[in-house]
């Protein structure tokens, strides 16, 4: 089971927010999770009442893709982007703007996997606009919704090890 101390969330000099966080599976498998919708609905912002109302993503470069939540009280949020480009199972850089826009801009978000001994540790750099959008960020509580987010990953990271007959 994962805590906030697996994951990091820090600034990076006037404009970036780095999301540091590692997985016990090999980046094959991180790299799905990431990219197949019927993997990204399994542990991407459902906790606290929310779930997939919509999960598309068309991966190539050029593509899109769009996620859309419902949470409690028929809540709703929507965010969407263009993949840029795209390095399986290494590297994935996409836009990323919300359909009701908290900020000005979209973001520019790279997601670099790195292996070592079976563990993949995910760095995700997030280029704001301005260092404005970037305190934003910082300050929105995020961690929140990523540290059971991630836990979950960890739970389907595990059971796909397990079978595939290879467990740690």
């Amino acid at each position: 089971m994962t805590n906030a101390a697996d994951l990091r969330v820090e600034p990076r000099g006037e404009r970036e927010v780095v999301i540091t966080r590692s997985f016990q599976a090999p980046r094959h498998l991180v790299f799905e999770a990431m990219t197949r919708p019927e993997l990204i609905q399994r542990w991407m912002g459902i906790f606290g009442g929310w779930s997939f109302e919509r999960c598309e993503v068309d991966l190539r470069v050029g593509g899109a893709y769009h996620y859309v939540w419902r949470g409690p009280d028929e809540a709703r949020m929507g965010m969407h982007g263009t993949f840029r480009e795209i390095a399986p199972p290494e590297r994935i850089v996409a836009t990323e703007a919300f359909d009701d826009p908290w900020f000005p801009g979209e973001l520019v978000v790279t997601t670099v996997l790195t292996e070592r001994g079976g563990r993949t540790t995910m760095t995700m750099s997030t280029l704001c606009d301005t260092t404005k959008v970037r305190e934003a960020i910082l300050n929105c509580g995020m961690e929140h919704g990523l540290v059971p987010g991630y836990a979950i990953l960890d739970e389907i990271l595990a059971s796909q090890l397990v079978s595939a007959g290879r467990t740690s």
